[in-house]
Order: structure tokens, then sequence, then C-alpha cells
């Protein structure tokens, strides 16, 4: 790799707790496996995965890479987001936890 080249990887993690319960658990699983479906075909996305804790009943973690913070953001204004955002509404514990990071090692470049 040449000295010139800069990669810049953005992540984003959003923490999703649903309400205790089955219903609202099951409901929060299949929007938000909709949303990493068609998070991943927009511009600037890497990946985007979604986990289940073992731990915590009802917890979703999803995982976001981006190209850059400008494609990041652009995203979190999109209206997918505003829908996966709304569809939510009701089913919810609390609020969900979102964080940025600095990707540190990026292993999974293309």
């Amino acid at each position: 790799m040449s000295d010139d080249i800069h990669i810049e990887l953005v992540v984003v993690t959003m923490t999703f707790d649903a309400n205790p319960s089955q219903a609202d658990n099951a409901e929060l699983l299949a929007i938000l496996s909709k949303y990493i479906v068609l998070a991943r075909m927009e511009d600037g996305c890497r990946n985007v995965d979604l986990c289940s804790s073992v731990t915590t009943p009802g917890r979703h973690l999803v995982i976001q890479k981006w190209d850059s913070d400008q494609m990041q953001r652009q995203h979190f204004d999109s209206p997918l987001m505003v829908e996966m955002a709304t569809s939510c509404r009701g089913i919810l514990a609390s609020a969900p936890e979102i964080d940025m990071w600095e990707g540190t090692s990026a292993h999974d470049l293309r």
C-alpha cells in the first residue's frame, strides 16, 4: 500500500432494548433485519451487522461501517433511517444508545 493512500473508516453502533414482551422483541427484530438489508445497499456502506445479546434478552446491536463521516451522516438523515426509527416507536424500553467509533483495525476492507 502506498504512503499517499488514506483510508477513513467510520464505525457506528446502535444498541436497542425491546420492551420485555416476546411480541415487541419479535417486531424489533423484524424492523432491524429489514433495516440492515437495505442499509447495506446505501452508498458508502461497507457493512452492517445485527447481533442479539445472549445475556440480556431483547437487546440488539447494530454495527455499521462507513467509508467516511460524510457518508454516515447522509445515511443518518436518510428516509431509510427515519423509517426504521419511526417503526421502533412503542416497542423500545428506552431510547437506543448510539455511538461513533474510529476504526483502528480495518481487516475487512475491500
